[in-house]
């Protein structure tokens, strides 16, 4: 039962923000320059607690951002009289909420959390935080001396010791051939110059590719020196045949074969162990940290690699996701490093490309002051120490 406590209760609020790309993103479903994003704020006892949530699509689900907003508009009233913990006792009423509209509250809650005992999420878990794991940057799909442009503006930027190059292109497969023997080129070149280990290479296929194709491009990624193909295949509505398709690529697969957007949740991870290397998760589509969680756990234990991905998110997402780092083999958080934007300041960038949590309580996010979300939260300079300043 869901414990009502009119002295510790909630008071929340919404607020729209928008977020724009550097350089657009364009993958096999099509491109991003920019998009509108929600904070969630809860309070309570005098601590605040943040979480970002937007829509998304992944070819067989989408939520839109307006949708994320009305549903959590419509939760508020009813989180107005009851005390943002024990979480589990909120369990029930957000079962139902849309994954990312749960992730909004979830990592508010979480936020809450940490901030009321002064220590970062990540620590709560009895995780090791101090340790920086190197994430990859994303070239998206284009022509080959675009890709190749943004390739080493990565590289002006931090040494991407990990690139991931989207493929799935719509014109065919001489273009993905094209674009991954272009970047593999590259990163030799780039080892032959400064010495070193070479730059790990990684594809993501979002879903692009029929089982015939993958079965025809997964030799030559692997010759190039390609170390793993996320979701080559097309996600499925009906699970079973999702997970047909990847039982049938994966003995012809000699890389690491990982699922993206056939992986949302826990039963997801079970389902789809027999029959791939790693999975992805994200907040959005996990619904929070409390889900994701338990599939990066669940994943270790089934002999899984994990991978933590992003859509088009600020440092808010991205350092909650961060909490889970101390699990992770493969981060994919630099979608805040593409933004000119983001209002927040989380992951720090450690010796280049080594990602960590923020420091800080709960997930490790600070609000930058001279924004428009500041101050539409009164936390700007003018309200600086102010009763819902946070450090």
């Amino acid at each position: 039962m869901v414990r009502r406590n009119l002295r510790n209760a909630m008071r929340c609020s919404l607020h729209r923000f928008g977020l724009t790309k550097a350089v657009p993103l364009a993958i096999s479903r099509g491109t991003t320059k920019a998009v509108d994003h929600l904070l969630f704020v809860i309070e309570a006892e005098g601590t605040t607690g943040w979480g970002e949530t937007g829509g998304f699509e992944t070819g067989h689900r989408r939520y839109e951002t307006a949708q994320v907003a009305a549903e959590l508009q419509a939760l508020m009233p009813q989180l107005a009289d009851l005390s943002p913990e024990p979480l589990q006792a909120l369990e029930p009423l957000l079962a139902s909420l849309s994954p990312p509209a749960r992730c909004a509250v979830d990592l508010a809650l979480h936020d809450w959390w940490g901030q009321r005992l002064g220590r970062p999420v990540a620590c709560l878990w009895g995780l090791e935080t101090r340790r920086a794991v190197a994430t990859s940057v994303t070239l998206g799909l284009g022509a080959v001396p675009a890709v190749l442009e943004r390739l080493e503006r990565w590289w002006e930027q931090l040494p991407a010791s990990r690139i991931k190059l989207k493929l799935g292109s719509p014109e065919g497969l001489d273009h993905d051939r094209a674009l991954v023997g272009a970047v593999a080129a590259a990163i030799e070149a780039r080892q032959q110059r400064l010495g070193g280990a070479a730059a790990e290479l990684q594809v993501d296929v979002n879903g692009g590719w029929s089982l015939e194709t993958a079965r025809a491009m997964v030799s030559g990624l692997a010759d190039a020196g390609v170390v793993l193909v996320e979701q080559p295949l097309p996600p499925l509505l009906d699970p079973e045949a999702d997970a047909a398709q990847f039982a049938a690529l994966e003995l012809d697969c000699p890389i690491a074969l990982v699922a993206d957007e056939s992986c949302w949740n826990l039963a997801d991870v079970v389902r789809l162990a027999p029959f791939v290397d790693g999975i992805n998760i994200k907040l959005l589509k996990s619904g929070g940290l409390s889900e994701a969680l338990l599939m990066a756990r669940a994943a270790q234990r089934l002999g899984l690699e994990v991978m933590l991905g992003c859509y088009s998110d600020s440092a808010l997402l991205n350092g909650a996701a961060a909490q889970l780092l101390p699990l992770v083999t493969w981060p994919d958080l630099d979608s805040h490093l593409n933004l000119v934007d983001d209002p927040f300041e989380g992951p720090q960038l450690v010796q280049g490309d080594g990602l960590r949590a923020g420091d800080g309580a709960g997930l490790g996010v600070r609000l930058r002051p001279d924004t428009p979300l500041a101050e539409a939260l009164a936390l700007g300079p003018a309200a600086a120490g102010g009763p819902h300043a946070r450090p």
